[in-house]
Protein backbone atom coordinates (compact mmCIF):
# COMPACT_ATOMS: atom_id res chain seq x y z
CA UNK A 1 0.00 0.00 0.00
CA UNK A 2 0.80 3.69 -0.20
CA UNK A 3 2.12 5.86 2.64
CA UNK A 4 2.63 9.89 3.02
CA UNK A 5 5.44 10.25 5.14
CA UNK A 6 7.45 13.10 6.60
CA UNK A 7 11.24 11.80 6.33
CA UNK A 8 12.48 15.11 7.83
CA UNK A 9 11.22 18.83 7.66
CA UNK A 10 10.33 20.27 4.15
CA UNK A 11 10.88 16.71 2.43
CA UNK A 12 7.67 14.61 2.03
CA UNK A 13 7.16 10.84 -0.20
CA UNK A 14 4.82 8.65 -0.80
CA UNK A 15 5.88 5.42 -0.03
CA UNK A 16 5.51 1.56 -0.51
CA UNK A 17 4.78 -0.24 2.60
CA UNK A 18 3.30 -3.16 4.31
CA UNK A 19 -0.20 -3.86 4.86
CA UNK A 20 -0.92 -3.24 8.22
CA UNK A 21 -2.00 -6.77 10.53
CA UNK A 22 -5.43 -6.73 12.51
CA UNK A 23 -5.13 -7.14 15.97
CA UNK A 24 -7.61 -8.59 18.10
CA UNK A 25 -10.10 -5.85 19.01
CA UNK A 26 -9.59 -3.77 15.65
CA UNK A 27 -10.42 -2.86 12.34
CA UNK A 28 -8.87 -2.74 9.26
CA UNK A 29 -9.85 0.83 7.75
CA UNK A 30 -9.83 1.65 4.17
CA UNK A 31 -8.90 5.68 3.98
CA UNK A 32 -11.30 7.98 2.26
CA UNK A 33 -10.29 11.20 2.91
CA UNK A 34 -7.51 13.00 4.99
CA UNK A 35 -7.14 16.76 6.11
CA UNK A 36 -4.01 18.17 6.73
CA UNK A 37 -3.90 19.84 10.58
CA UNK A 38 -1.93 22.86 11.46
CA UNK A 39 0.08 20.41 13.46
CA UNK A 40 0.94 18.23 10.63
CA UNK A 41 2.24 21.43 8.61
CA UNK A 42 4.11 22.33 11.79
CA UNK A 43 5.71 19.08 11.28
CA UNK A 44 6.98 19.57 7.75
CA UNK A 45 8.14 23.01 8.44
CA UNK A 46 9.50 21.56 11.42
CA UNK A 47 7.82 24.17 14.05
CA UNK A 48 5.92 21.82 16.02
CA UNK A 49 6.25 21.23 19.31
CA UNK A 50 6.00 17.73 19.33
CA UNK A 51 7.31 16.62 16.03
CA UNK A 52 9.94 13.75 15.59
CA UNK A 53 11.00 12.25 12.51
CA UNK A 54 10.51 9.74 10.37
CA UNK A 55 6.52 10.31 10.68
CA UNK A 56 3.35 9.53 9.11
CA UNK A 57 1.06 12.43 9.35
CA UNK A 58 -2.67 12.67 9.61
CA UNK A 59 -5.72 12.65 12.44
CA UNK A 60 -8.38 14.04 10.72
CA UNK A 61 -9.65 11.26 8.36
CA UNK A 62 -12.62 9.55 6.89
CA UNK A 63 -12.67 5.52 6.31
CA UNK A 64 -14.67 2.74 5.11
CA UNK A 65 -14.48 -0.04 7.25
CA UNK A 66 -12.91 -3.53 5.45
CA UNK A 67 -13.00 -5.89 8.23
CA UNK A 68 -14.18 -6.02 11.77
CA UNK A 69 -15.11 -8.48 14.23
CA UNK A 70 -18.38 -8.90 16.40
CA UNK A 71 -18.98 -6.12 18.66
CA UNK A 72 -21.53 -3.88 20.87
CA UNK A 73 -21.32 -0.52 18.30
CA UNK A 74 -23.27 -2.14 15.63
CA UNK A 75 -20.45 -1.59 13.67
CA UNK A 76 -20.11 -3.42 10.30
CA UNK A 77 -17.75 -3.57 6.98
CA UNK A 78 -18.87 -1.06 4.55
CA UNK A 79 -19.85 1.54 6.94
CA UNK A 80 -18.14 5.13 6.39
CA UNK A 81 -16.78 6.16 9.67
CA UNK A 82 -14.19 8.44 11.38
CA UNK A 83 -12.22 7.76 14.47
CA UNK A 84 -10.94 9.45 17.51
CA UNK A 85 -7.02 9.81 17.10
CA UNK A 86 -5.96 10.52 20.89
CA UNK A 87 -4.03 7.84 22.23
CA UNK A 88 -4.06 7.93 26.71
CA UNK A 89 -2.69 5.90 28.56
CA UNK A 90 -5.74 4.54 30.79
CA UNK A 91 -2.98 4.88 33.79
CA UNK A 92 -2.10 8.16 35.23
CA UNK A 93 -4.06 10.92 37.31
CA UNK A 94 -5.58 12.43 34.46
CA UNK A 95 -6.95 9.14 32.92
CA UNK A 96 -8.07 7.87 36.40
CA UNK A 97 -10.29 11.01 36.38
CA UNK A 98 -11.74 10.59 33.33
CA UNK A 99 -9.66 13.46 31.65
CA UNK A 100 -8.49 11.24 29.02
CA UNK A 101 -8.13 13.83 26.30
CA UNK A 102 -5.07 15.15 28.47
CA UNK A 103 -3.44 12.04 29.47
CA UNK A 104 -0.41 12.73 30.89
CA UNK A 105 1.51 10.33 28.03
CA UNK A 106 -1.08 10.97 25.38
CA UNK A 107 0.17 9.82 22.28
CA UNK A 108 -2.02 11.39 19.13
CA UNK A 109 -1.68 10.00 15.66
CA UNK A 110 0.86 11.99 13.40
CA UNK A 111 2.28 14.03 16.29
CA UNK A 112 3.91 11.09 19.12
CA UNK A 113 2.94 8.56 17.14
CA UNK A 114 2.55 7.21 13.48
CA UNK A 115 -1.00 9.16 11.71
CA UNK A 116 -3.18 7.14 9.40
CA UNK A 117 -2.17 8.76 6.02
CA UNK A 118 -1.81 5.03 4.23
CA UNK A 119 -4.01 3.66 2.26
CA UNK A 120 -5.13 1.03 5.49
CA UNK A 121 -4.66 1.51 8.54
CA UNK A 122 -5.99 -0.65 11.76
CA UNK A 123 -7.91 0.99 14.62
CA UNK A 124 -8.93 0.05 18.00
CA UNK A 125 -12.73 -0.80 17.47
CA UNK A 126 -13.77 1.15 20.93
CA UNK A 127 -12.32 4.61 18.79
CA UNK A 128 -14.16 4.24 15.71
CA UNK A 129 -17.55 6.40 15.22
CA UNK A 130 -20.40 5.45 13.18
CA UNK A 131 -20.41 8.18 10.76
CA UNK A 132 -24.49 8.50 10.76
CA UNK A 133 -24.78 9.02 6.39
CA UNK A 134 -22.45 12.01 6.07
CA UNK A 135 -19.89 12.37 3.55
CA UNK A 136 -16.54 10.91 3.43
CA UNK A 137 -15.11 14.49 3.45
CA UNK A 138 -17.90 15.60 6.07
CA UNK A 139 -16.41 12.95 8.37
CA UNK A 140 -13.07 13.98 7.59
CA UNK A 141 -13.76 17.28 8.94
CA UNK A 142 -15.53 16.58 12.54
CA UNK A 143 -11.69 15.88 14.20
CA UNK A 144 -11.06 19.27 14.03
CA UNK A 145 -14.39 20.73 14.68
CA UNK A 146 -14.03 18.67 17.72
CA UNK A 147 -10.90 20.64 18.55
CA UNK A 148 -12.42 23.79 18.50
CA UNK A 149 -15.45 22.97 19.89
CA UNK A 150 -14.38 21.19 23.23
CA UNK A 151 -12.07 24.74 23.88
CA UNK A 152 -15.53 26.43 22.91
CA UNK A 153 -17.12 24.53 25.51
CA UNK A 154 -13.96 25.40 28.59
CA UNK A 155 -14.79 28.25 27.51
CA UNK A 156 -18.79 27.62 28.41
CA UNK A 157 -19.72 30.01 25.89
CA UNK A 158 -23.77 31.44 26.54
CA UNK A 159 -26.34 33.01 24.83
CA UNK A 160 -24.66 37.26 24.15
CA UNK A 161 -21.70 36.60 25.33
CA UNK A 162 -19.12 38.66 23.14
CA UNK A 163 -16.55 36.40 21.88
CA UNK A 164 -13.61 37.11 20.23
CA UNK A 165 -11.81 34.28 17.86
CA UNK A 166 -8.19 35.19 17.23
CA UNK A 167 -7.05 33.14 14.12
CA UNK A 168 -8.68 32.46 11.15
CA UNK A 169 -7.32 29.17 10.27
CA UNK A 170 -9.54 26.25 10.37
CA UNK A 171 -9.44 25.91 14.17
CA UNK A 172 -10.16 29.37 14.31
CA UNK A 173 -13.02 29.56 11.98
CA UNK A 174 -14.34 26.02 13.39
CA UNK A 175 -14.48 27.62 17.05
CA UNK A 176 -16.15 30.71 15.60
CA UNK A 177 -18.75 28.40 13.85
CA UNK A 178 -19.17 26.37 17.52
CA UNK A 179 -19.35 29.61 19.35
CA UNK A 180 -22.08 31.33 17.33
CA UNK A 181 -23.84 28.08 17.36
CA UNK A 182 -23.92 28.59 21.35
CA UNK A 183 -25.39 32.01 20.66
CA UNK A 184 -22.04 33.78 20.94
CA UNK A 185 -21.54 37.26 18.80
CA UNK A 186 -18.89 36.14 17.38
CA UNK A 187 -15.70 38.46 16.05
CA UNK A 188 -12.47 36.59 14.15
CA UNK A 189 -8.91 38.14 14.27
CA UNK A 190 -6.33 37.71 11.98
CA UNK A 191 -3.46 38.88 9.50
CA UNK A 192 -4.22 37.16 6.66
CA UNK A 193 -7.08 39.31 4.37
CA UNK A 194 -8.68 36.63 2.34
CA UNK A 195 -9.42 34.04 4.96
CA UNK A 196 -10.63 36.48 7.15
CA UNK A 197 -13.07 38.23 4.96
CA UNK A 198 -13.99 34.79 4.26
CA UNK A 199 -14.83 33.49 7.41
CA UNK A 200 -17.11 36.72 8.26
CA UNK A 201 -18.92 36.52 5.23
CA UNK A 202 -19.25 32.65 4.69
CA UNK A 203 -20.50 31.77 8.28
CA UNK A 204 -22.27 35.04 8.79
CA UNK A 205 -19.92 36.17 11.97
CA UNK A 206 -20.65 39.59 13.98
CA UNK A 207 -17.60 41.50 12.86
CA UNK A 208 -13.80 40.77 12.04
CA UNK A 209 -10.67 42.49 12.97
CA UNK A 210 -7.44 42.46 11.12
CA UNK A 211 -4.41 42.09 13.45
CA UNK A 212 -2.43 44.94 11.29
CA UNK A 213 -0.54 46.10 14.84
CA UNK A 214 -1.46 45.81 18.64
CA UNK A 215 -2.57 49.90 18.68
CA UNK A 216 -4.55 48.92 15.83
CA UNK A 217 -6.09 46.05 17.38
CA UNK A 218 -7.07 47.22 20.81
CA UNK A 219 -8.76 50.49 19.15
CA UNK A 220 -10.87 47.65 17.30
CA UNK A 221 -11.80 45.98 20.23
CA UNK A 222 -12.37 48.95 22.49
CA UNK A 223 -14.58 50.39 19.29
CA UNK A 224 -16.93 46.87 19.59
CA UNK A 225 -16.79 46.42 23.50
CA UNK A 226 -16.84 49.93 24.53
CA UNK A 227 -13.84 51.88 26.08
CA UNK A 228 -12.54 49.29 28.43
CA UNK A 229 -14.80 46.44 28.67
CA UNK A 230 -13.07 44.01 26.49
CA UNK A 231 -14.95 40.75 25.51
CA UNK A 232 -16.45 38.10 27.51
CA UNK A 233 -14.42 35.35 25.89
CA UNK A 234 -11.23 35.34 23.60
CA UNK A 235 -10.27 31.80 22.12
CA UNK A 236 -6.20 32.16 21.04
CA UNK A 237 -5.81 29.83 18.30
CA UNK A 238 -2.69 30.74 16.28
CA UNK A 239 0.00 29.67 19.30
CA UNK A 240 1.62 32.70 19.01
CA UNK A 241 2.26 34.82 22.19
CA UNK A 242 1.32 37.93 20.74
CA UNK A 243 -1.70 36.87 19.73
CA UNK A 244 -1.54 35.32 23.75
CA UNK A 245 -1.03 38.64 24.71
CA UNK A 246 -4.16 39.65 22.21
CA UNK A 247 -6.07 37.80 23.90
CA UNK A 248 -5.15 39.18 27.68
CA UNK A 249 -5.06 43.08 26.60
CA UNK A 250 -8.46 42.29 24.89
CA UNK A 251 -10.85 40.14 27.72
CA UNK A 252 -12.88 42.22 29.78
CA UNK A 253 -12.45 41.97 33.52
CA UNK A 254 -13.78 38.59 34.68
CA UNK A 255 -13.01 37.80 31.39
CA UNK A 256 -12.67 33.87 29.61
CA UNK A 257 -9.67 32.96 28.15
CA UNK A 258 -9.08 29.61 26.12
CA UNK A 259 -5.67 28.21 24.47
CA UNK A 260 -5.95 25.97 21.94
CA UNK A 261 -2.82 26.91 19.87
CA UNK A 262 -0.18 25.29 20.33
CA UNK A 263 3.71 26.90 19.90
CA UNK A 264 7.35 26.49 20.89
CA UNK A 265 7.85 29.96 22.10
CA UNK A 266 7.67 31.78 25.23
CA UNK A 267 5.91 34.98 26.45
CA UNK A 268 7.05 37.29 28.89
CA UNK A 269 4.32 39.82 30.06
CA UNK A 270 2.72 41.47 32.52
CA UNK A 271 0.80 38.40 35.08
CA UNK A 272 -0.90 40.83 37.50
CA UNK A 273 -2.95 41.86 34.82
CA UNK A 274 -4.71 37.91 35.06
CA UNK A 275 -4.84 39.22 38.95
CA UNK A 276 -6.06 42.65 38.18
CA UNK A 277 -8.59 41.34 35.61
CA UNK A 278 -9.39 38.18 37.62
CA UNK A 279 -9.11 35.95 34.30
CA UNK A 280 -10.04 32.76 34.20
CA UNK A 281 -7.66 30.89 31.57
CA UNK A 282 -8.33 27.55 30.47
CA UNK A 283 -5.79 25.34 28.45
CA UNK A 284 -7.68 22.80 25.88
CA UNK A 285 -6.43 19.74 24.25
CA UNK A 286 -7.81 17.12 22.21
CA UNK A 287 -11.11 16.43 22.43
CA UNK A 288 -13.84 13.84 23.82
CA UNK A 289 -15.74 10.91 22.47
CA UNK A 290 -18.84 13.33 23.54
CA UNK A 291 -17.35 16.02 21.43
CA UNK A 292 -17.17 13.63 18.26
CA UNK A 293 -20.95 12.28 18.66
CA UNK A 294 -22.59 15.28 19.32
CA UNK A 295 -20.97 17.29 16.52
CA UNK A 296 -21.51 14.45 14.14
CA UNK A 297 -25.29 15.05 15.20
CA UNK A 298 -25.20 18.21 14.66
CA UNK A 299 -23.72 18.53 11.16
CA UNK A 300 -26.05 15.40 10.31
CA UNK A 301 -28.92 17.78 11.45
CA UNK A 302 -28.33 20.44 8.37
CA UNK A 303 -27.73 23.28 11.22
CA UNK A 304 -24.00 23.90 10.20
CA UNK A 305 -22.22 23.32 6.39
CA UNK A 306 -19.25 22.01 7.68
CA UNK A 307 -17.62 21.48 3.80
CA UNK A 308 -17.50 25.29 3.71
CA UNK A 309 -14.59 25.17 5.76
CA UNK A 310 -12.88 23.98 2.81
CA UNK A 311 -12.06 27.21 0.50
CA UNK A 312 -12.09 27.05 -3.45
CA UNK A 313 -12.77 23.11 -3.80
CA UNK A 314 -12.80 23.35 -7.15
CA UNK A 315 -10.07 25.58 -8.13
CA UNK A 316 -6.64 24.31 -9.93
CA UNK A 317 -4.88 27.61 -8.99
CA UNK A 318 -1.66 26.70 -6.78
CA UNK A 319 -2.29 29.32 -4.47
CA UNK A 320 -5.92 28.27 -3.73
CA UNK A 321 -6.38 24.72 -4.21
CA UNK A 322 -7.67 22.79 -1.46
CA UNK A 323 -8.28 18.90 -2.70
CA UNK A 324 -5.19 16.73 -3.67
CA UNK A 325 -5.39 13.26 -5.06
CA UNK A 326 -2.83 10.50 -2.58
CA UNK A 327 0.31 10.88 -5.51
CA UNK A 328 0.12 14.71 -4.71
CA UNK A 329 0.60 14.43 -1.43
CA UNK A 330 4.40 16.03 -1.30
CA UNK A 331 2.58 18.99 -3.59
CA UNK A 332 -0.27 19.64 -1.26
CA UNK A 333 1.90 19.95 2.03
CA UNK A 334 4.44 22.43 -0.20
CA UNK A 335 1.47 24.74 -1.53
CA UNK A 336 -0.10 24.35 1.86
CA UNK A 337 2.82 25.75 3.81
CA UNK A 338 3.85 28.42 1.09
CA UNK A 339 -0.08 30.34 0.24
CA UNK A 340 -1.50 29.39 3.99
CA UNK A 341 -3.32 32.64 3.45
CA UNK A 342 -5.33 31.57 1.04
CA UNK A 343 -6.38 28.32 2.34
CA UNK A 344 -8.30 27.08 4.99
CA UNK A 345 -8.37 22.89 5.24
CA UNK A 346 -6.46 21.01 2.75
CA UNK A 347 -7.81 17.78 2.13
CA UNK A 348 -6.40 14.43 0.43
CA UNK A 349 -8.10 12.42 -1.27
CA UNK A 350 -7.12 8.38 -0.67
CA UNK A 351 -9.94 6.72 -2.43
CA UNK A 352 -13.74 6.52 -2.65
CA UNK A 353 -15.94 4.10 -0.97
CA UNK A 354 -16.25 0.57 -2.71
Amino acid sequence: MRTIIISEPGKVAVTETEMPKVKEGEALLKLLYGGICGSDLGTYRGTFAYASYPRIPGHEFSAQIVEIGENDRGLKPGMIVTCNPYFNCQKCYSCERGLVNCCESNETMGAQRDGAFSEYITMPIERIYDGKGLNPKQLALIEPFCISYHGVSRADVKKGDKVLVIGAGTIGVLAAIAAKAKGGEVYIVDVAEEKLQYAYETFGLAGMIKNDSKEEFMNRVNEITGEHHGFDVCIEAVGLPSTFQNCIDAAAYGGRIVLIGVGKKNLDFNFTLIQKKELNIFGSRNALKADFTELIDLVKSGEIDLEKIVMNPDSTDVKKKSEYELDEADRAFEEFSKYGGSKLKVLIHFSDPS
